[in-house]
């Protein structure tokens, strides 16, 4: 069974099987995550935070020689190598990876397709994605990489003091409640992590009430999720003039660029700055907010690159050098981010970035009032659709445009269309649009969420009603 299939048995069981679903599936997670194996690799990976810049460029490109050399067996790098000119020992430094073609997502796509670019085994995971172009991605994961890219997110957490074990509000993109469901609880509680887990999709100015009590209620320290969903959180708080009532000691953002309005109020409603990670499923690419406030590229987990742009910004361009089921090179992520060459005052070594960019989404506004950002993970398994965006201007109706890849067929366009309504419910009318290409902004950029409506602006973040937003 599919994992969109499981998604839909799942939201057709009652609250206390849902319930029970979540700790059973939160376990199994913990424990492929986590273990002997995983400690080894987060002291190790603590360790190396305490390198000089030289020693960890070393490193670096030491692992990235390997990690070339051995991709160089599978039968699609034999044939990208020789149409490159360029042969795997010439690879010995981050800047020799300049040498070679950038791969993108299309080409990765049809390479996993024809067995030419994965190994998967016994210790291997499918790893999905959609990323900025709304396109999905499947592809195996050794254990080995998960270890490491988890051991590398709780370096970046441990170093504002966040411990395993911490009970955490997780505001992310998960369908954990029926869209027709009307009344609380709109969450569901994950204790092998130690999570509270809230919808996204139920939160409009008539159910925030109960959101914010359930937070008081259980009093979490750690907050984590979308910057659009705690924004919008932080937002309603300030309009009534409240607080938690109880400190918050961390708030970390993932998954979305922060805007400065919605970093500003998320400060203000919860009294701690939000700190933000970059990373994703593919592993190419890891960047952390560290206490002073730096964006640090983790030097010692992928070969990361910064190909420059017309509009100034900078393409991220990453190597992963962990993931032997499938090796990617050059891999182009679909994000920006504008380099620094400023030093950071915590004494870091490696590059630092100023800014993060590519992941900018308007809301999809429901007719209820729920402002809902992030709905990528609806095309996740969805590898028949090359491209997609979503465009709003009315709050009873969107249009989704998408690119038809290979293999979609009116079977595809079902289940596209039944993941649409699980988590957005039929009180609003969907068109789906078949195009040749999604249009993209003058930069070149395709922006997934597209809303012409004044409350579905993603730089509007609060949750009070507006009379001429509703009028729209």
């Amino acid at each position: 069974m599919s994992a969109l299939d499981l998604e839909g048995v799942y939201l057709r069981l009652p609250a206390w099987l849902q319930q029970a679903a979540v700790s059973l599936e939160g376990w199994r997670v913990e424990r492929r995550r986590y273990g002997r194996p995983f400690d080894a690799a987060l002291a190790a990976c603590e360790d190396r935070a305490r390198w000089d810049a030289g020693r960890l460029a070393e490193w670096r490109d030491a692992r990235l020689r390997a990690f070339v050399g051995a991709a160089a067996s599978f039968p699609f790098y034999r044939r990208w190598f020789a149409n490159s000119g360029a042969v795997p020992a010439d690879i010995r430094t981050l800047d020799d990876l300049r040498r070679l073609p950038v791969l993108t997502k299309d080409v990765v796509r049809e390479a996993l397709r024809d067995g030419t670019l994965s190994a998967p085994g016994a210790a291997t995971f499918v790893a999905h994605t959609s990323g900025t172009t709304g396109a999905g991605l499947r592809f195996p994961v050794s254990a080995e990489s998960m270890r490491e890219q988890w051991a590398i997110w709780w370096r970046y957490r441990r170093a504002h003091g966040i411990q395993r074990g911490t009970w955490c509000g997780y505001f992310g993109g998960r369908s954990l409640v029926p869209p027709q469901q009307m009344r609380p609880p709109f969450w569901r509680v994950n204790p092998p992590a130690r999570q509270v887990m809230f919808s996204a999709y139920h939160l409009t100015p008539d159910t925030a009430d109960a959101y914010v009590a359930e937070l008081r209620r259980r009093s979490l320290p750690w907050l984590h999720g979308y910057p659009s969903i705690l924004a919008l959180i932080a937002s309603y708080l300030r309009e009534r003039g409240e607080t938690l009532g109880y400190p918050v000691r961390w708030v970390t953002l993932g998954a979305e660029n922060v805007l400065p309005g919605q970093a500003a109020a998320i400060e203000a409603a919860f009294g701690v700055p939000p700190r933000q990670h970059y990373g994703m499923a593919e592993a190419v690419a890891n960047i952390s907010e560290c206490p002073a406030g730096g964006l640090h590229v983790d030097e010692d987990f992928a070969a990361v690159e910064f190909v420059g742009r017309p509009d100034g910004t900078s393409a991220i361009v990453g190597t992963n050098f962990t993931n032997a089921a499938t090796p990617l090179i050059r891999y182009e992520v679909g994000d920006t981010a504008t380099p620094s060459d400023r030093s950071c005052p915590c004494g870091r070594p490696g590059r630092l970035v100023a800014a993060l960019d590519g992941r900018r989404e308007d809301y999809v506004v429901l007719p209820n009032g729920a402002r809902i950002g992030r709905l990528d993970h609806i095309f996740k398994d969805m590898e028949s659709v090359r491209e997609a965006q979503i465009v709003q201007r009315r709050r009873d109706a969107l249009e989704v445009r998408f690119v038809k890849g290979r293999g979609f067929d009116a079977s595809a366009e079902r289940t596209l269309r039944e993941e649409f309504a699980r988590r957005l419910g039929t009180a609003i009318a969907i068109t789906f649009t078949s195009v040749d290409a999604v249009p993209r902004t003058p930069a070149g950029k395709l922006r997934f969420v597209v809303s012409e409506l004044v409350d579905g602006a993603i730089d509007r973040p609060g949750l009070a009603d507006d009379t001429a937003a509703r009028a729209s």
